[in-house]
């Protein structure tokens, strides 16, 4: 009778041969075909035991792998499905740094671009305008002055722009200058006479600059405007060496006659203003220089409404006969009295004009024939 292993028992003293250390089996009588499972099954067992093996320990490395995976790539599909610009800058990172910073440098000048052509608040149809008369004249820091108070003049709604060159034809710098600022302005000129020009740095006191562009301004504005018309206006004397505060074109919006309020740096003191009383009523001057004028004020210092302008034709400017400082006043008289004055800038207690000046550029290291081009325009 034949004999087979029926399956595993336990450890046993005496292993048999063929089975290997250590283990005991119960043995039964088999058959033939019995015999030949159990030789099967055994040879099978390591296999699979070698198997399970692999795969606990393959499994975890698995998982591992997988979990380190996703968390590297799954910020790079988000950005790329956020936020475009991002994405192509992190798989630009391969690429040569050449171009990257090349792309960088095109984002900037595309951004400055826009800046640079920002334009003027949308026109209103409630809001007065309010009309800038501003006299030049030509010098090496012009082009510098006038794009200063241009870029104060853009943040401005309804604003017209009034320049007037103290030349005999309008010059090209001015003409480009106005065009790219995207303002509404009007571009005039009148040249001084010649027996009043710069002597040395001084100019004939009888004519102070500025007085014939300013006189031109206005006379351009009577004969634009009707008289009738309801179209409300503000008319303002803007230097182009100023510095002006965006609350003082608020402030003179709503002038009914004359506004005034202080401005800074001027007459050898901190600032001029007006002395307005506890009644709001401008009753005298803050000023040393001659405090007794009709009306010691600085230009900077005033607006004028429009329909005042248009109903006194006579209100200009006295060209002839007229002492330094006293051109404010050869206006203004022809136009109110103390009494009419308006105080603005709370009462005449805040500056938001200041009377810059430019210093003059030192160019001594240009010589006689020019050391830099003279068609680059500065």
């Amino acid at each position: 009778m034949a004999w087979s292993v029926m399956g595993l028992c336990g450890e046993s003293p005496n292993p048999g041969p063929s089975l290997g250390k250590g283990v005991a089996c119960l043995c039964v009588p088999a058959t033939q075909g019995n015999e030949e499972l159990w030789v099967q099954s055994v040879l099978e067992m390591p296999k699979r035991r070698d198997i399970l093996a692999i795969v606990l320990i393959v499994l975890p490395w698995t998982l591992l792998i997988t979990v380190w995976h996703q968390s590297t790539i799954a910020p790079l599909l988000a950005v790329h499905k956020d936020d475009g610009g991002d994405s192509q800058r992190d798989l630009a990172a391969g690429l040569d740094s050449k171009e990257y910073c090349l792309s960088e440098r095109d984002i900037v000048e595309v951004v400055r671009t826009e800046y640079v052509y920002t334009r003027p608040p949308p026109w209103s149809d409630t809001l007065p305008t309010i009309h800038v008369i501003t006299p030049t004249y030509s010098r090496p820091v012009q082009k510098a002055e006038l794009t200063r108070l241009a870029n104060t003049l853009l943040h401005v709604p309804n604003l017209h722009w009034i320049l007037v060159e103290d030349s005999q034809r309008r010059t090209p710098l001015i003409t480009r200058l106005l065009r790219d600022t995207g303002l509404n302005y009007t571009h005039l000129n009148v040249e001084t006479p010649r027996n009043y020009k710069l002597r040395g740095d001084m100019r004939d006191p009888r004519i102070p600059r500025g007085t014939m562009q300013r006189n031109l301004a206005l006379r351009w504005l009577r004969e634009t405007f009707n008289k009738n018309s309801s179209q409300p206006g503000i008319v303002y004397f803007a230097d182009d060496d100023n510095t002006y505060s965006l609350e003082l074109f608020e402030e003179m919006r709503s002038t009914r006659k004359v506004s005034v309020w202080p401005v800074a740096f001027v007459g050898g003191l901190r600032y001029e203003s007006p002395h307005v009383n506890a009644a709001g009523k401008v009753y005298g001057w803050k000023t040393v220089f001659d405090p007794h004028r009709p009306f010691a004020i600085d230009m900077a210092g005033f607006a004028v409404n429009l329909r005042l302008i248009l109903h006194r034709p006579q209100a200009y400017f006295k060209l002839r006969g007229v002492k330094g400082g006293y051109q404010e006043s050869s206006l203004l008289r022809e136009l109110v009295t103390l009494n009419d004055l308006e105080p603005r800038a709370a009462n005449c207690t805040k500056i938001l004009v200041w009377h810059t000046r430019t210093e003059k550029p030192v160019l001594v290291n240009e010589g006689k024939k020019g050391f830099t081009d003279p068609n680059v325009e500065i």
